[in-house]
């Protein structure tokens, strides 16, 4: 399939939340991505496999693997590879300044867009308060989160049945229930002053499975998203202009769909 369909190449791609090893990962999408697009640097920005699901249950099918591999050939063809851990994959964090199979594993990182702005690379959950400070709340809450995909998924095969094009319930509720937009809020603030604590000039990360390109205040937020429902990736053209890309409906994967952009300068 993806000798019919036309390379994209880009700069930079940024990933991040693609929870292999959950049910609820997407990593026959991301793969078919991977297809079809390519970069030079490949930031995986948190919360690639999901340790905390694998703990419950193993569950790591074909698709997974399969991810995992087109990655490795990646690095091995030359794209530089660079991985900052997430707190679903905290167990990488031990490996702190090692290289594996062409991948790079860092605690954060700094990129440098074409025009010369730096951007602070990290995940984001060590500004979550409640992953810091009540763990257990933070796994319960990744319980609910794992039964409302299911039941999300359940009401989009209806959907489909129908004609109806795909909904997503956490997203909808990211944007409609107060506390979770005051949430998604205070991240971004939070974050946004992190950078400026580190000199740069914008944050990119992950982990509220919410992709944003945002400017606030003179620095520029931007969230990669995730590849559990929304299925986006962050890419930097060669340009400099950065652009979110879906890649969640089938019809439309001759030409992914640019859901925000915005030009570095």
């Amino acid at each position: 399939m993806s000798e019919e369909l036309p390379d994209r190449r880009f700069r930079t791609l940024f990933i991040s939340d693609v929870h292999l090893g959950a049910r609820g990962s997407q990593a026959g999408q991301l793969l078919d991505f991977l297809r079809c697009h390519d970069a030079d640097t490949i930031y995986l920005v948190g919360d690639i496999v999901d340790g905390w699901a694998l703990q419950s249950s193993w569950y790591w099918p074909q698709s997974h693997n399969d991810f995992v591999q087109k990655l490795l050939r990646k690095a091995r063809k030359g794209a530089k590879v660079i991985y900052v851990p997430g707190n679903h994959d905290e167990f990488l964090r031990n490996y702190y300044g090692t290289h594996f199979g062409g991948i790079d594993v860092v605690e954060n990182t700094i990129h440098t867009g074409v025009d010369g702005r730096r951007y602070l690379v990290i995940h984001g959950d060590i500004f979550d308060l409640v992953v810091q400070n009540a763990r257990w709340l933070a796994h319960l809450g990744d319980k609910a989160y794992d039964f409302a995909i299911r039941m999300n998924r359940l009401v989009n095969a209806f959907r489909r049945w129908f004609g109806v094009p795909y909904w997503s319930l956490s997203q909808w509720a990211k944007l409609k229930v107060k506390n979770a937009v005051n949430y998604i809020g205070a991240f971004e603030q939070t974050l946004a002053a992190e950078a400026r604590r580190h000199g740069a000039d914008g944050v990119i990360c992950g982990h509220i499975h919410y992709a944003t390109i945002r400017d606030e205040h003179d620095i520029r937020y931007m969230n990669c998203g995730d590849w559990v429902e929304s299925c986006t990736a962050l890419a930097e053209h060669e340009d400099g202009r950065f652009e979110i890309i879906t890649w969640t409906d089938p019809l439309r994967r001759t030409a992914p769909v640019a859901a925000v952009a915005a030009r570095a300068a």
